[in-house]
């Protein structure tokens, strides 16, 4: 079975990944490669690292362990905070590991001495999205207790998050506090810590030249594999958007009402569809769901295409403007929004093929 499926440009991808391991060496800054939206395929990982990532990051502890078992060398760090009941197991393969509560760092710290292998923890500060990290008014005090209490783990750095719970955009502003924190810890600890300050969102300040100096890592997926920018509402202009596609297949074409007749009530997600009426118009169904994509993510590759709406298996789609007249086994192809490739990578019912 071969639709839906997802086709891979590895040259694009190799495009992507090369422009920006340029962009952050040339600036200072490690790259992380994050897998993460593609379930830790191990393709994937393996044309990160061999051009020019320099270490791998995972939300998921099954899709480091994927990567691992796959041959994609590492070093792997792991980006979502570590669940208690994980961290014995995950302190034998993780490399670097993202904290921010000190119950947490104690746990890895020990868990790592029983079993003698070093690993580092990056600290995490929240300036202001809400998602993981101490409160940036009380981190320095947190993390130098913890840094003072721990015996056996090395504290690397601080980092943040920022764009993807309250959608707070990185600023001159908000790095400057994490370098302001950085320093003042590194007065008191006595060593130099990294700063974890960048995603795929904070490129832009680099591209701008207001990244404030000693932000040196960056934590980049959507950028490498999709070439776009979320929560910057951009296509990334010097990297390739046509790295990943996909491709439904035609199952039904036919002429009806643009109102469906009846009572309405919700759909089967629990939403209240809403209607407009433009007479009898031409649609096709394509084979694709909800279940497979996130359709409001679809972007068509051809004109004179509306998509309507979807349920979990169906995606039904207006064509009256369109110039071509479909037929039922036709193929559409689709760029995706982050969102949209995030669901199509980890549905089991979408193939994936790398060209």
């Amino acid at each position: 079975m071969d639709y839906p499926r997802i086709i891979i440009d590895t040259s694009a991808l190799k495009n992507n990944v090369q422009k920006l391991s340029e962009i952050c060496h040339s600036n200072g800054i490690e790259l992380v490669g994050v897998t993460k939206l593609t379930l830790g395929n191990p393709q994937i990982g393996k044309i990160m690292r061999s051009n020019g990532v320099d270490k791998i990051g995972e939300s998921r502890l099954k899709n480091i362990i994927n990567l691992y078992k796959n041959g994609v060398p590492g070093p792997y760090q792991l980006l979502r905070i570590p669940m208690p009941s994980e961290i014995p197991f995950a302190v034998k393969i993780v490399d670097e590991f993202l904290v921010s509560m000190p119950e947490t760092a104690y746990l890895i710290d020990r868990h790592a001495q029983e079993i003698d292998r070093n690993v580092s923890l990056i600290y995490m500060i929240d300036v202001g999205d809400l998602r993981e990290g101490v409160w940036f008014e009380k981190a320095k005090e947190e993390i130098i207790e913890v840094a003072n209490n721990l015996k056996f783990v090395h504290l690397r750095g601080i980092g943040t998050n920022v764009g993807c719970y309250g959608g707070v955009l990185p600023t001159e502003e908000n790095m400057s506090t994490l370098l302001r924190i950085k320093d003042e810890l590194e007065k008191e600890l006595g060593h130099q810590l990294i700063v974890s300050g960048g995603s795929t969102v904070t490129l832009k300040l680099l591209e701008d030249g207001k990244l404030p100096k000693g932000i040196n890592q960056f934590r980049v997926g959507e950028g490498i594999i999709l070439g776009t920018d979320a929560t910057g509402d951009r296509d990334i202009p010097y990297l390739r958007q046509d790295t990943v596609i996909l491709e439904a297949e035609v199952i039904e074409v036919d002429y009806k009402p643009s109102v469906p007749v009846g009572e309405i009530g919700k759909d089967a997600f629990g939403r209240t569809p809403h209607f407009e009426d433009k007479g009898y118009r031409k649609r096709i169904i394509l084979a694709v769901g909800e279940q497979d994509v996130k359709p409001d993510g679809l972007k068509p590759l051809e004109d004179g295409l509306q998509i309507l709406h979807a349920s979990s298996d169906h995606l039904i789609i207006d064509t009256t403007e369109s110039n071509r007249e479909f037929k039922v086994g036709d193929i559409l192809r689709f760029r995706m929004s982050y969102g949209c490739a995030l669901r199509a990578f980890t549905s089991p019912y979408v193939e994936k093929v790398f060209i």
